[in-house]
């Protein structure tokens, strides 16, 4: 399929569905619970249906095959890994949440959110967090840093972190260079948070203090890791990930045209495994406690069938480059000499996963940039530490960004907590990430 040949109008049926995931839960937020799937399978079928009449069977068949199999299963298996290894670990007992100790749950909850995922590092994390909390007055400002900090920034260092970095693991981006090539990026925006978010609590604690009643009362003994077995399935999911960047073989199973290596094949057999055993050894009681249940991951798992199909086209499109129909958007993030524009790339990216999901919005540049991962890595490695960035930081600047800030809004208002509104998060997120942001491009970009 060359990309040049085809019409921007192919490109419909991928906006359309971004736009759905970003629009239908607020406006329409019943419906979409319901038919979410049936929504992702028509915007899915949009594409396949008119592209099967113009390019035969075949080509058809060999897309979906080649997006399944290369990308989405290894995708959705990673995903359910971590998700099922973090809901096997519950944290009980009671902390009391002074400026200090928030500070150093956050910081805690960054680091984990790299080797454990976002979605993972937020859901073993929030819980504990509100019940540390929940004897303040004022706390909304606690769940709103933790999303920026632990469902967001803190999974910017490898591909287990964020979705994004992972597909760029897919695509060849190697394990480690991402923490090699924004460390700096990221200490300096934890930092940063990290000292305003300690200032901010600082000022509320001292102001209102605490409620004369604890909510939640101590236990003994104090803080317990129950279903820590789990921390051992984590490690196996690293090796597994790990391995199947280092381990090269010639052993290659071509499946309809497909090319699927024995590393990658051996990684999502292990992942798999993984994911039985720990539904196996983790007690029913910690399920019950972390209120564990599949919908989140299918929603997941549905939608994003729905993007990797609908995108060929697209990505075909931006690799036709500036004589392609998105030549526009190539030319905004190229400059005059024809190299590409960091600072452009890391903007252009950033809005884009502020109001679309990051994952998409990653491979989408990643490709307009070339979609070259030896090129990117070397040549051209201040694009893709800007493309990384852009999708990883910038998905903390609505609740829509990233999929774990919604999860932990809802666990927060279900704890009783006042969140804000979607456009009072975005007050807190352009008063306090943006500028940051507008810093960052300056240092790096």
């Amino acid at each position: 399929m060359n990309g040049a040949d085809l019409s921007p109008l192919w490109g419909v049926p991928f906006a359309g569905l971004l736009l759905s995931i970003a629009l239908m839960p607020l406006l329409v937020p019943t419906f979409w619970h319901h038919h979410y799937g049936k929504v992702a399978a028509a915007w899915a079928l949009a594409f396949l249906l008119p592209f099967a009449l113009q390019f035969g069977a075949s080509a058809t068949s060999h897309e979906i095959v080649h997006a399944m199999l290369a990308e989405y299963i290894p995708f959705i298996i990673l995903l359910t890994a971590l998700f099922t290894v973090a809901g096997g670990i519950h944290i009980r007992g009671n902390l009391h949440g002074a400026p200090g100790l928030n500070v150093a749950i956050l910081a805690i909850g960054a680091v984990l959110a790299s080797f454990m995922g976002t979605t993972g590092a937020s859901m073993l994390l929030i819980r504990p967090l509100i019940r540390a909390n929940d004897n303040r007055v004022h706390k909304a400002h606690v769940v709103v840093f933790f999303i920026f900090i632990v469902s967001n920034i803190g999974g910017s260092l490898t591909p287990l972190g964020d979705p994004p970095l992972f597909l760029g693991f897919l695509k060849g981006v190697e394990f480690f260079w991402t923490a090699k090539n924004i460390l700096p990026d990221t200490l300096f925006l934890l930092a940063a948070l990290l000292a305003i978010f300690y200032a901010i609590d600082t000022w509320f604690y001292r102001r209102e203090g605490v409620l004369p009643v604890d909510p939640t009362p101590d236990t003994r003994p104090g803080i317990a890791f129950e279903g820590a077995r789990n921390f051992w399935l984590l490690g196996g999911v690293i090796f597994f990930v790990l391995l199947s960047g280092i381990w090269k073989s010639s052993v290659v199973f071509d499946i309809l045209g497909t090319p699927v290596g024995l590393p990658g094949l051996v990684r999502d057999v292990g992942l798999v495994v993984i994911t039985l055993l720990s539904l196996k050894v983790t007690p029913s009681k910690v399920h019950a406690d972390n209120q564990f249940e599949w919908g989140p991951m299918l929603e997941v798992a549905k939608l994003f069938a729905g993007i990797f199909l609908t995108i060929v086209p697209v990505i075909a499109m931006l690799k036709a480059g500036t004589q392609g129909p998105f030549g526009a958007v190539v030319s905004a993030v190229t400059r005059p000499d024809g190299q590409p524009d960091p600072a452009m790339y890391f903007w252009a990216t950033g809005i884009l996963s502020s109001f679309l999901d990051n994952a998409p919005t990653y491979l989408v540049f990643f490709n307009t940039a070339g979609g070259d991962p030896v090129a990117l890595m070397t040549t051209f490695a201040t694009t893709l530490a800007a493309i990384s960035a852009g999708a990883v930081f910038m998905g903390a600047n609505t609740y829509i960004g990233n999929a774990p800030n919604l999860m932990v809004k809802a666990i927060a208002e279900d704890r009783g907590i006042r969140m804000p509104s979607f456009f009072g998060y975005m007050l807190w997120s352009v008063g306090i990430l943006v500028p940051l942001f507008l810093l960052m491009t300056w240092i790096w970009f």
